[in-house]
Protein backbone atom coordinates (compact mmCIF):
# COMPACT_ATOMS: atom_id res chain seq x y z
CA UNK A 1 0.00 0.00 0.00
CA UNK A 2 3.08 2.32 0.30
CA UNK A 3 2.64 2.77 -2.98
CA UNK A 4 -0.23 4.39 -3.46
CA UNK A 5 0.57 6.98 -0.79
CA UNK A 6 1.38 10.45 -2.29
CA UNK A 7 4.20 12.44 -0.66
CA UNK A 8 2.68 14.68 2.50
CA UNK A 9 -0.43 13.24 1.64
CA UNK A 10 -1.09 10.76 4.93
CA UNK A 11 1.60 10.44 7.49
CA UNK A 12 2.67 6.85 6.13
CA UNK A 13 2.10 5.68 9.83
CA UNK A 14 1.60 1.56 9.99
CA UNK A 15 -1.94 2.34 11.48
CA UNK A 16 -2.76 4.34 8.11
CA UNK A 17 -1.25 0.99 5.95
CA UNK A 18 -3.37 -0.91 7.99
CA UNK A 19 -6.60 0.30 7.28
CA UNK A 20 -5.97 0.98 3.76
CA UNK A 21 -4.65 -2.50 3.55
CA UNK A 22 -8.00 -3.47 5.71
CA UNK A 23 -10.12 -1.84 2.76
CA UNK A 24 -7.95 -3.70 0.19
CA UNK A 25 -8.84 -7.02 1.61
CA UNK A 26 -12.58 -6.07 1.80
CA UNK A 27 -13.00 -5.13 -1.82
CA UNK A 28 -13.34 -1.53 -0.91
CA UNK A 29 -11.88 1.45 -3.56
CA UNK A 30 -10.59 4.29 -1.59
CA UNK A 31 -10.12 7.51 -3.58
CA UNK A 32 -8.34 10.93 -2.00
CA UNK A 33 -8.73 13.77 -3.99
CA UNK A 34 -6.95 17.51 -3.37
CA UNK A 35 -9.42 19.88 -3.65
CA UNK A 36 -7.62 22.77 -4.27
CA UNK A 37 -6.84 20.76 -8.01
CA UNK A 38 -9.38 18.49 -7.94
CA UNK A 39 -7.06 16.07 -8.80
CA UNK A 40 -6.75 12.90 -6.99
CA UNK A 41 -3.68 12.11 -5.03
CA UNK A 42 -4.06 8.53 -4.15
CA UNK A 43 -6.05 5.79 -5.26
CA UNK A 44 -6.00 2.06 -4.26
CA UNK A 45 -5.62 -0.87 -6.37
CA UNK A 46 -9.31 -2.04 -5.61
CA UNK A 47 -10.97 1.29 -6.76
CA UNK A 48 -9.37 0.97 -10.48
CA UNK A 49 -10.71 -2.58 -10.86
CA UNK A 50 -13.98 -1.99 -9.55
CA UNK A 51 -15.01 1.30 -11.15
CA UNK A 52 -13.38 -0.78 -14.80
CA UNK A 53 -9.93 1.60 -15.01
CA UNK A 54 -6.98 -1.02 -14.68
CA UNK A 55 -3.70 0.25 -16.23
CA UNK A 56 -4.21 3.75 -16.48
CA UNK A 57 -3.17 6.15 -14.13
CA UNK A 58 -5.45 7.11 -11.35
CA UNK A 59 -3.67 9.88 -9.54
CA UNK A 60 -2.80 13.41 -10.66
CA UNK A 61 -5.91 13.35 -12.97
CA UNK A 62 -9.34 14.69 -13.07
CA UNK A 63 -12.63 12.88 -13.42
CA UNK A 64 -13.33 14.60 -16.65
CA UNK A 65 -9.78 12.62 -17.21
CA UNK A 66 -11.77 9.32 -16.01
CA UNK A 67 -15.33 9.47 -16.95
CA UNK A 68 -18.17 10.59 -19.32
CA UNK A 69 -19.10 14.66 -18.58
CA UNK A 70 -22.74 13.41 -17.20
CA UNK A 71 -20.96 11.27 -14.80
CA UNK A 72 -18.09 13.70 -13.99
CA UNK A 73 -20.84 16.21 -13.46
CA UNK A 74 -22.60 13.87 -10.63
CA UNK A 75 -19.12 13.10 -9.26
CA UNK A 76 -18.46 16.93 -9.00
CA UNK A 77 -22.18 17.44 -7.02
CA UNK A 78 -21.28 14.78 -4.41
CA UNK A 79 -18.08 16.29 -4.02
CA UNK A 80 -19.62 19.68 -3.24
CA UNK A 81 -22.24 18.27 -0.57
CA UNK A 82 -19.71 16.11 0.99
CA UNK A 83 -17.93 19.87 1.39
CA UNK A 84 -20.33 21.44 2.72
CA UNK A 85 -21.77 18.39 5.19
CA UNK A 86 -19.28 17.80 8.60
CA UNK A 87 -19.60 14.39 8.94
CA UNK A 88 -19.58 13.15 5.59
CA UNK A 89 -21.89 11.54 2.78
CA UNK A 90 -23.31 8.42 1.40
CA UNK A 91 -24.00 8.64 -2.62
CA UNK A 92 -24.88 6.17 -5.06
CA UNK A 93 -24.14 5.95 -8.84
CA UNK A 94 -24.16 3.88 -11.66
CA UNK A 95 -21.30 3.24 -13.92
CA UNK A 96 -21.86 1.35 -17.71
CA UNK A 97 -18.79 -0.82 -17.78
CA UNK A 98 -17.91 -3.62 -20.64
CA UNK A 99 -19.77 -6.04 -18.12
CA UNK A 100 -22.78 -4.32 -17.84
CA UNK A 101 -24.49 -1.39 -15.65
CA UNK A 102 -22.75 -1.58 -11.94
CA UNK A 103 -23.90 0.33 -9.03
CA UNK A 104 -21.59 1.58 -6.10
CA UNK A 105 -22.31 3.61 -2.95
CA UNK A 106 -19.46 6.01 -2.49
CA UNK A 107 -19.10 7.75 1.02
CA UNK A 108 -16.93 10.71 1.05
CA UNK A 109 -15.41 12.85 4.29
CA UNK A 110 -13.44 16.27 3.93
CA UNK A 111 -10.32 16.49 6.10
CA UNK A 112 -7.44 19.03 6.21
CA UNK A 113 -4.28 17.92 7.07
CA UNK A 114 -2.31 20.01 9.23
CA UNK A 115 0.47 21.01 6.76
CA UNK A 116 -1.71 20.55 3.43
CA UNK A 117 -5.28 21.59 1.40
CA UNK A 118 -8.06 20.21 2.04
CA UNK A 119 -8.59 16.42 1.04
CA UNK A 120 -12.29 14.39 -0.08
CA UNK A 121 -11.50 10.80 0.96
CA UNK A 122 -13.66 8.79 -1.13
CA UNK A 123 -14.52 5.03 -0.11
CA UNK A 124 -15.98 3.06 -3.02
CA UNK A 125 -18.25 -0.35 -2.71
CA UNK A 126 -19.52 -2.23 -5.08
CA UNK A 127 -23.57 -3.09 -4.14
CA UNK A 128 -24.25 -4.85 -7.40
CA UNK A 129 -24.63 -7.80 -6.86
CA UNK A 130 -26.08 -7.29 -3.41
CA UNK A 131 -28.84 -5.02 -5.01
CA UNK A 132 -29.51 -7.81 -7.26
CA UNK A 133 -30.01 -10.58 -4.78
CA UNK A 134 -32.55 -7.78 -3.13
CA UNK A 135 -34.47 -7.73 -5.70
CA UNK A 136 -34.69 -11.55 -6.71
CA UNK A 137 -35.31 -11.71 -2.73
CA UNK A 138 -38.05 -8.85 -3.17
CA UNK A 139 -39.04 -10.60 -6.50
CA UNK A 140 -39.31 -14.04 -5.02
CA UNK A 141 -41.43 -11.99 -1.71
CA UNK A 142 -44.02 -10.71 -3.79
CA UNK A 143 -44.21 -13.63 -5.82
CA UNK A 144 -45.17 -15.61 -2.36
CA UNK A 145 -47.70 -13.12 -1.76
CA UNK A 146 -49.49 -13.11 -5.12
CA UNK A 147 -49.23 -16.82 -4.66
CA UNK A 148 -50.92 -16.61 -1.22
CA UNK A 149 -53.40 -13.86 -2.22
CA UNK A 150 -54.38 -16.61 -5.10
CA UNK A 151 -54.58 -19.24 -2.41
CA UNK A 152 -56.71 -17.34 -0.60
CA UNK A 153 -59.29 -15.85 -3.23
CA UNK A 154 -59.61 -19.89 -4.00
CA UNK A 155 -60.09 -20.71 -0.70
CA UNK A 156 -62.98 -18.10 -0.80
CA UNK A 157 -64.60 -19.12 -4.10
CA UNK A 158 -64.45 -22.62 -2.80
CA UNK A 159 -66.18 -21.85 0.39
CA UNK A 160 -68.37 -19.62 -1.61
CA UNK A 161 -69.38 -22.21 -4.06
CA UNK A 162 -70.31 -24.05 -1.39
CA UNK A 163 -72.74 -21.71 0.10
CA UNK A 164 -73.82 -19.47 -3.18
CA UNK A 165 -75.71 -20.34 -6.01
CA UNK A 166 -73.62 -19.93 -9.19
CA UNK A 167 -76.03 -18.25 -11.26
CA UNK A 168 -77.63 -15.58 -8.74
CA UNK A 169 -74.56 -15.45 -6.67
CA UNK A 170 -77.27 -15.84 -3.25
CA UNK A 171 -76.91 -18.20 -0.74
CA UNK A 172 -78.05 -21.85 -1.28
CA UNK A 173 -81.41 -23.15 0.46
CA UNK A 174 -79.34 -25.32 3.01
CA UNK A 175 -77.19 -21.99 4.13
CA UNK A 176 -80.46 -19.87 4.35
CA UNK A 177 -82.24 -22.02 6.56
CA UNK A 178 -79.30 -21.95 8.97
CA UNK A 179 -79.33 -18.45 9.20
CA UNK A 180 -83.52 -18.36 9.44
CA UNK A 181 -83.04 -21.01 12.01
CA UNK A 182 -80.19 -18.50 14.63
CA UNK A 183 -81.92 -15.35 13.62
CA UNK A 184 -85.35 -16.88 14.91
CA UNK A 185 -83.48 -18.12 17.99
CA UNK A 186 -81.93 -14.52 18.40
CA UNK A 187 -85.35 -12.42 18.21
CA UNK A 188 -86.50 -15.46 20.74
CA UNK A 189 -83.87 -14.20 23.34
CA UNK A 190 -84.06 -10.69 22.44
CA UNK A 191 -87.68 -10.28 21.73
CA UNK A 192 -87.42 -8.25 18.14
CA UNK A 193 -88.91 -9.15 14.93
CA UNK A 194 -87.61 -9.70 11.64
CA UNK A 195 -89.08 -10.48 8.76
CA UNK A 196 -89.35 -12.69 5.80
CA UNK A 197 -90.02 -12.00 1.61
CA UNK A 198 -90.92 -14.57 -0.73
CA UNK A 199 -90.37 -13.69 -4.12
CA UNK A 200 -90.75 -15.11 -7.64
CA UNK A 201 -90.07 -13.32 -11.35
CA UNK A 202 -93.74 -13.11 -12.97
CA UNK A 203 -94.16 -14.70 -16.20
CA UNK A 204 -91.09 -17.02 -16.23
CA UNK A 205 -92.81 -19.26 -18.79
CA UNK A 206 -93.30 -16.79 -21.50
CA UNK A 207 -89.59 -15.53 -20.78
CA UNK A 208 -88.44 -18.88 -21.84
CA UNK A 209 -90.45 -19.02 -24.84
CA UNK A 210 -89.77 -15.45 -26.35
CA UNK A 211 -85.94 -16.10 -24.82
CA UNK A 212 -85.04 -19.58 -24.19
CA UNK A 213 -83.14 -20.72 -21.25
CA UNK A 214 -80.14 -18.14 -21.55
CA UNK A 215 -82.66 -15.31 -21.24
CA UNK A 216 -84.18 -16.82 -17.91
CA UNK A 217 -80.93 -17.34 -16.35
CA UNK A 218 -79.57 -13.43 -17.63
CA UNK A 219 -83.11 -12.55 -15.63
CA UNK A 220 -81.68 -15.01 -12.83
CA UNK A 221 -78.29 -13.23 -12.90
CA UNK A 222 -79.51 -9.60 -12.97
CA UNK A 223 -82.26 -10.35 -10.20
CA UNK A 224 -79.56 -11.93 -7.88
CA UNK A 225 -77.74 -8.85 -8.26
CA UNK A 226 -80.16 -6.10 -7.44
CA UNK A 227 -80.72 -8.60 -4.26
CA UNK A 228 -77.39 -8.32 -3.34
CA UNK A 229 -77.00 -4.96 -3.73
CA UNK A 230 -80.36 -3.93 -1.74
CA UNK A 231 -80.07 -5.98 1.02
CA UNK A 232 -77.94 -5.44 4.01
CA UNK A 233 -74.30 -7.65 4.85
CA UNK A 234 -76.86 -8.61 7.94
CA UNK A 235 -79.49 -10.06 6.12
CA UNK A 236 -79.74 -13.18 3.81
CA UNK A 237 -81.06 -13.21 0.47
CA UNK A 238 -81.44 -16.66 -1.23
CA UNK A 239 -82.56 -18.57 -4.57
CA UNK A 240 -84.16 -21.46 -3.29
CA UNK A 241 -84.55 -22.83 -6.92
CA UNK A 242 -85.65 -21.97 -10.52
CA UNK A 243 -87.55 -18.71 -10.21
CA UNK A 244 -87.90 -18.63 -6.58
CA UNK A 245 -86.21 -16.65 -4.27
CA UNK A 246 -86.47 -15.73 -0.47
CA UNK A 247 -84.64 -12.70 1.84
CA UNK A 248 -84.51 -13.03 5.41
CA UNK A 249 -84.05 -9.05 6.43
CA UNK A 250 -83.04 -9.20 10.05
CA UNK A 251 -84.13 -7.35 12.89
CA UNK A 252 -87.25 -5.20 10.88
CA UNK A 253 -90.56 -5.52 11.24
CA UNK A 254 -93.56 -5.86 8.23
CA UNK A 255 -93.70 -1.71 7.50
CA UNK A 256 -90.05 -1.53 6.93
CA UNK A 257 -89.53 -4.94 5.21
CA UNK A 258 -92.20 -3.56 2.84
CA UNK A 259 -90.78 -0.77 1.92
CA UNK A 260 -87.28 -1.85 1.40
CA UNK A 261 -88.74 -4.14 -1.31
CA UNK A 262 -91.05 -2.23 -2.43
CA UNK A 263 -88.23 0.18 -3.98
CA UNK A 264 -86.37 -3.18 -5.12
CA UNK A 265 -89.82 -4.48 -6.80
CA UNK A 266 -89.73 -0.83 -8.75
CA UNK A 267 -86.17 -1.53 -9.71
CA UNK A 268 -87.07 -4.33 -11.24
CA UNK A 269 -90.04 -3.08 -13.04
CA UNK A 270 -87.68 -0.59 -14.16
CA UNK A 271 -84.55 -3.19 -15.19
CA UNK A 272 -83.90 -4.20 -18.96
CA UNK A 273 -81.60 -7.27 -19.18
CA UNK A 274 -80.27 -7.42 -22.91
CA UNK A 275 -80.03 -10.62 -24.30
CA UNK A 276 -79.23 -11.32 -28.06
CA UNK A 277 -79.66 -7.44 -28.95
CA UNK A 278 -83.42 -7.80 -27.12
CA UNK A 279 -84.40 -6.51 -24.03
CA UNK A 280 -86.10 -8.63 -21.76
CA UNK A 281 -88.22 -6.60 -19.14
CA UNK A 282 -89.46 -8.64 -16.25
CA UNK A 283 -91.06 -7.91 -12.86
CA UNK A 284 -91.45 -9.96 -9.44
CA UNK A 285 -94.27 -10.39 -6.84
CA UNK A 286 -93.72 -10.44 -3.20
CA UNK A 287 -94.74 -11.73 -0.18
CA UNK A 288 -93.93 -10.07 3.63
CA UNK A 289 -94.10 -12.39 6.80
CA UNK A 290 -93.22 -11.26 9.74
CA UNK A 291 -91.59 -13.35 13.07
CA UNK A 292 -93.68 -13.40 15.67
CA UNK A 293 -96.48 -10.85 14.03
CA UNK A 294 -97.79 -13.12 11.27
CA UNK A 295 -95.88 -16.23 12.41
CA UNK A 296 -94.48 -18.01 15.51
CA UNK A 297 -92.43 -20.57 14.18
CA UNK A 298 -89.70 -20.86 11.60
CA UNK A 299 -92.03 -23.61 8.96
CA UNK A 300 -95.54 -21.54 9.50
CA UNK A 301 -93.11 -18.59 8.64
CA UNK A 302 -92.07 -19.58 5.41
CA UNK A 303 -96.05 -20.67 4.74
CA UNK A 304 -97.17 -17.42 5.53
CA UNK A 305 -94.51 -15.63 3.35
CA UNK A 306 -95.18 -18.19 0.44
CA UNK A 307 -99.34 -17.47 1.03
CA UNK A 308 -98.88 -13.44 0.59
CA UNK A 309 -96.67 -14.38 -2.51
CA UNK A 310 -99.44 -16.60 -3.77
CA UNK A 311 -101.92 -13.49 -3.37
CA UNK A 312 -99.72 -11.07 -5.17
CA UNK A 313 -99.69 -13.61 -8.36
CA UNK A 314 -103.09 -13.88 -8.49
CA UNK A 315 -103.80 -10.22 -8.17
CA UNK A 316 -101.46 -9.66 -11.80
CA UNK A 317 -98.11 -9.93 -10.13
CA UNK A 318 -95.73 -6.63 -9.90
CA UNK A 319 -96.85 -6.05 -6.19
CA UNK A 320 -95.90 -6.90 -2.68
CA UNK A 321 -98.72 -8.53 -0.77
CA UNK A 322 -98.37 -8.58 3.67
CA UNK A 323 -99.04 -11.88 5.33
CA UNK A 324 -102.32 -11.19 7.41
CA UNK A 325 -101.53 -10.64 11.19
CA UNK A 326 -102.52 -13.45 14.09
CA UNK A 327 -103.68 -11.60 16.78
CA UNK A 328 -104.11 -13.70 20.19
CA UNK A 329 -107.45 -13.57 22.38
CA UNK A 330 -107.07 -12.00 25.30
CA UNK A 331 -107.48 -15.30 27.95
Amino acid sequence: MADFLAPGLLDGTALNIAVLHALDQLGVGVLVKDLSTNRYDLANAVVARLLGLEGRELVGVQDSDLFDATLAVALRAADLQAKATPGGVVSEHKLEMAGGRREFTAWRQLFTPEDGAPKLVSVWQDVTDARRRDAQLQGALAQLEQQQKANENLRRDVEGSQVRDALSGLYHRAHFEEQLCREADLSSREQREFALVAIAVDNMDEIRQNHGLDGCERVIESLGRLLRAGTRAMDAPCRLGGDRFVVLLSGVGLATAHSRMEQLRRQCAQHIVAHNGQPIPFTVSMGVASFPHTAGLVDELMRSADRALAGAREKGGNRIVLASIQFTPAT
